[in-house]
C-alpha cells in the first residue's frame, strides 16, 4: 500500500516533564528517529508484514540521507527538489505529556507530479503534501483503490481532498471549520466513512446509514508519541487486506494500544507484545 505525506527527522528527548517558559531541563535520554504521520504509517505497515511505499518530500543533503537509511525496506518516492531540506521536529516526552516544535511541510514551495504504483491495495494520505494527496486520491478513486485520510488537523485544501476519501479517521482534537457534529460533517463533505479516536476511549465510527463504537484495549501507557500514526497505518493496512470497517478499526486500536505500552512508534513489536 501507499502512504503519502510528511516525513520529518525527529529529535526525541525523554524528560521528567516538558519545560515551561524560560525553563531549562536536562534530558534522561535522546533518540534520533523518523517522524511524520505518513512516514510512520508506512513503517507500521512494513512492521505488520505489509508492502509499504512512501510518497513524500526529502530533497538532498545529509538529513535526507539519514532519513532514507532509516526508511530502508520502504519504497520511497521523493517529490521534492534537491534544494528542499527535510523538516526537523523536536519532541520532549515525559510526565504524562509532550511538547513538539516542527515546521512540517510549510516551507515546501511545490512538488513534482505523483502517480499511484501498479497494484496499490490502499492509499493513506495525511494532507501535508496536499496537491499530491488530492491527485493520488483522485486517481485511487478512479481505479477503485480505497483511500484513508489521517486527519491530524484541518489543512488548507482538506475540503478538496475529502470527496476522494473512503475512510476519514480523525482524533478528538480534530477541529474542522464547521460547527456541530464532526463525524456528520466529514460525511457531508464527501467521506464515505468517518472515524474518530479519543485516546483510551472508544473509537466512534459513522457511516451514512449507521453508527457504532469500538472499544480500545486497556494498556499501561509508557509512550503515546505516534500512537495516532500507528492506528492509521494499521487501519489502512487492514482495509487494504479487505477487512470491513468495524474489524479494521478494532485491529488498529489493538495495535495502537500495544504500542503505547512501549517506547517508540514501533513499540508494538516488543517481544512481550501479543501478535496482531
Amino acid at each position: 500500500m501507499v502512504c503519502c505525506g510528511l516525513t520529518t527527522l525527529d529529535l526525541l528527548y525523554e524528560v521528567d516533564a516538558p519545560p515551561g517558559p524560560d525553563q531549562k531541563v536536562v534530558a534522561r535520554d535522546m533518540l534520533l528517529d523518523v517522524g511524520g504521520p505518513a512516514a510512520n504509517a508506512a513503517r507500521v505497515v512494513a512492521a505488520l508484514g505489509g508492502r509499504a511505499a512512501l510518497v513524500t518530500a526529502l530533497g538532498a543533503g545529509p538529513l535526507a540521507t539519514v532519513l532514507r537509511a532509516t526508511l530502508a525496506g520502504i519504497d520511497v518516492a521523493d517529490l521534492a527538489p534537491a534544494s528542499h531540506r527535510p523538516p526537523i521536529s523536536t519532541v520532549m516526552v515525559g510526565g504524562g505529556g509532550r511538547a513538539v516544535v516542527s515546521v512540517n511541510a510549510t516551507r515546501l514551495a511545490g512538488t513534482s507530479p505523483a502517480h499511484l504504483p501498479e497494484h496499490t491495495a490502499a492509499l493513506l494520505v495525511d494532507g501535508h503534501l496536499m496537491d499530491a494527496a488530492i491527485a493520488l486520491a483522485a486517481e485511487a478513486r478512479r481505479t477503485g483503490v480505497p483511500v484513508v485520510f489521517d486527519g491530524g488537523s484541518w489543512k488548507a485544501g482538506t475540503e478538496r481532498l475529502l470527496p476522494h476519501v473512503d475512510v476519514a479517521a480523525v482524533s478528538a482534537d480534530f477541529s474542522p471549520p464547521w460547527e456541530g457534529d464532526v463525524l456528520a460533517g466529514l460525511l457531508a463533505a464527501g467521506a464515505g466513512v468517518a472515524v474518530r479516536t479519543d485516546g483510551a476511549g472508544p473509537v466512534e465510527v459513522r457511516t451514512p446509514t449507521a453508527g457504532f463504537t469500538v472499544a480500545v484495549p486497556a494498556a499501561t501507557v509508557v509512550d503515546t508519541l505516534g500512537a495516532g500514526d500507528v492506528f492509521h497505518g494499521a487501519l489502512a493496512l487492514a482495509i487494504a487486506r479487505g477487512e470491513e470497517i468495524g474489524t479494521a478499526v478494532g485491529r488498529a486500536a489493538a495495535v495502537a494500544s500495544r504500542s503505547v505500552g512501549h517506547r517508540g512508534v514501533l513499540g508494538f513489536q516488543s517481544s512481550d507484545s501479543a501478535e496482531a
